[in-house]
């Protein structure tokens, strides 16, 4: 039997309800020996069974921890158990398409590259590009500087995208799904754990651009992340602490003391801007064969007690994780 070259480290990024849609998908398109490492970050008890179940039928490692660790926490959790040659990081929301894992390694075989970055689309339809690469402008503003990420075709639909995607060096890519070379963490060390909620991606690639060190985005690795439309119940904790002002705001600090960023640099702003935005999810559409006044009544009135709800919910949980950040 062929060993494995490459390791899956499989992280949540914000809810658990597409936990098992992604990792199913994950077995069924992925057609290569690969190792896996699933970091299950206090689920609610459904997912928690649904994995354990998968863990001893499919033989991966689960590593459960029974409270909430951010994004960058689960990924040194897990390196620690790496014994491949490669790592992908991968979120616990992702679809991929078959091939994309040996795309991956190949371009990084062929180039050196210490990360690569595949074709990142938005939607269960692979639809709209989310990340194809990118680039860090930096300008200099008295003693400190901003720094502008620069991500082509972001949020275009596929089908109007005019450009032909190719292999190439880039600066950016995200961690929805990133291959990064184990060579990479004896160098550089682990992630940082201060950047909590925001630029996490940023840091990692501005850290191996500063080691003179080759990123590649590889468009034959297709894979798609899927926003949330709803959230359960028993996952709304744990989508607030991941979009928290708290977590952001060590995130941004963090940041600004590394890259020496200005307060008002445009990436500060957009991190800001993307906490706002992002935690407020979208309103139901009006559904075929419902009058407006029927929608109004069954939609907009249980959505405005969920806003109210859950807008309670959101203060809560950043206060709470002020608190806990303030203890540590």
């Amino acid at each position: 039997m062929q060993e494995a070259r490459i390791t899956l480290i499989v992280v949540p990024r914000e809810r658990y309800s597409y936990t098992q849609i992604s990792l199913e998908n994950i077995y069924q398109n992925t057609h290569i020996p690969f190792d896996l490492i699933y970091v299950d970050v206090n689920s609610p008890s459904n997912i928690r069974r649904y994995l354990e179940a998968q863990s001893q039928e499919k033989k991966f490692r689960l590593i459960r921890v029974n409270n909430f660790l951010s994004p960058n926490q689960c990924r040194n959790l897990a390196l620690e158990f790496v014994k491949t040659e490669y790592v992908v990081f991968i979120d616990n929301d992702v679809l991929v398409k078959p091939g994309w894992l040996n795309a991956l390694i190949q371009c990084a075989d062929e180039t050196g590259a210490w990360i690569v970055g595949p074709l990142c689309l938005e939607g269960d339809d692979f639809a709209k590009v989310h990340m194809a690469g990118g680039t860090y402008d930096f300008k200099q503003h008295g003693e400190q500087r901003w720094m502008i990420m620069r991500r082509p075709c972001f949020r275009t639909p596929l089908s109007k995208v005019r450009i032909e995607f190719k292999r190439q060096p880039t600066q950016a890519v995200e961690f929805h799904c990133v291959l990064v070379r184990m060579d990479c963490f004896k160098d550089i060390g682990l992630l940082d754990e201060q950047v909590m909620g925001m630029g996490q991606e940023d840091d990692l690639c501005l850290t191996v651009l500063q080691f003179g060190k080759p990123i590649y985005f590889e468009p034959a690795a297709v894979i798609t992340y899927v926003p949330p439309q709803t959230l359960s119940w028993s996952e709304l904790r744990f989508f607030y602490l991941r979009w928290s002002q708290a977590w952001c705001e060590t995130s941004i600090n963090r940041m600004r003391e590394k890259w020496n960023l200005a307060e008002n640099a445009p990436v500060v702003k957009s991190y800001r801007t993307f906490i706002n935005v992002h935690s407020l999810l979208p309103e139901p559409r009006i559904q075929e064969g419902y009058s407006y006044i029927n929608w109004i009544v069954k939609f907009k009135v249980k959505l405005l007690g969920r806003k109210v709800i859950m807008r309670l919910a959101r203060k809560l949980i950043n206060w709470q994780a002020k608190l806990g950040l303030i203890n540590q």
